[in-house]
């Protein structure tokens, strides 16, 4: 239970920084959303969490 606590966390510590650091960036990928197909935003949630997952595994196993 700790180490989801540590993982949601650093979640909010790194978006955090992504707005603190570029809100115009933030505000203009905001602006384009709607102009991504649902395929294609659902192939990149995929493929993150498909990431997420082998970093997991490599720095667990």
């Amino acid at each position: 239970m700790s180490d989801l606590l540590v993982a949601i966390g650093l979640f909010f510590v790194i978006e955090g920084l992504v707005y603190a650091l570029a809100p115009s960036f933030i505000r203009k990928m905001a602006e384009e959303l709607p102009l991504i197909s649902d395929r294609q935003m659902r192939s990149f949630g995929l493929g993150a969490i498909g990431l997420g997952v082998f970093i997991v595994w490599m720095i667990r196993g």
